[in-house]
């Protein structure tokens, strides 16, 4: 009797097991390629238009502040010159000296600014790009996901980002199993007609100020490292 039950309830068992599998969809997968979409977004391109005008004018303001780091060089190898002239009386190179060391601090504190000044504007940028790209990857998602919903897609696969041995993670898909272009065409449908073209860089590596530290030194003395930007 203990015999019966038991396979009966074995049997009732598989039986329900059995109806679960029944009720799950069939899988049914489509493949999408999500940074073409971001890259090719013209939400895209107009950030791309944005953050190249803000490096470009961070450019500007790096190379003017570099100029007049400069100037305060050339000021300050005629005080030392001065300072070291015996055309002079001994006060008048006193003074020549003591000119030359407060040019000095004052060439420490341009090179500290410039310093500050670009790594602040790349962190900037660099938030912008990241906020950016967050928020429209989410908007294509959403676009990607009722799509696929439409299509009765019950598995949607990203093929653009690398795998652990640095290739795609979809070796082959049939083309059928592509919505990459019907959500292109979706999430484009708003484009302006002035929209800008689109550039070759993304602006997930775009430049954030591109120029480099403070460039003007002072001969034969050692200046102490530039100050970090406070975030």
């Amino acid at each position: 009797m203990n015999n019966i039950i038991r396979n009966f309830i074995t049997l009732a068992s598989l039986g329900l097991a059995a109806t679960a599998l029944q009720a799950q969809p069939a899988l049914k997968v489509v493949v999408v390629d999500m940074a073409k979409l971001y890259d090719t977004h013209f939400k895209t391109e107009e950030a791309n238009a944005k953050f190249q005008e803000a490096d470009r004018k961070a450019t500007e303001q790096i190379e003017e502040l570099n100029k007049q780091g400069q100037t305060m060089v050339d000021e300050y190898k005629e005080l030392t010159d001065k300072a070291k002239s015996t055309l002079l009386n001994a006060e008048a190179r006193t003074q020549a000296e003591q000119d030359a060391q407060r040019k000095l601090q004052q060439i420490q504190e341009k090179q500290n600014e410039v310093n500050t000044f670009r790594a602040r504007t790349q962190q900037s940028l660099q938030q912008r790009i990241k906020t950016h790209r967050d928020l429209l990857l989410e908007e294509i998602s959403k676009v990607v996901t009722d799509i696929a919903k439409r299509k009765g897609a019950t598995l949607v696969i990203d093929k653009s980002g690398p795998s652990l041995f640095g290739i795609s993670n979809v070796i082959y898909a049939d083309p059928s199993y592509e919505i990459t272009d019907e959500v292109q065409k979706e999430v484009n449908k708003d484009r302006p007609a002035s929209a800008p073209v689109a550039p070759t860089t993304s602006p997930a590596s775009a430049p954030a100020a591109s120029p480099g530290n403070a460039q003007f030194n002072v001969p034969n003395v050692t200046t102490p490292p530039a100050s970090k930007a406070k975030p």
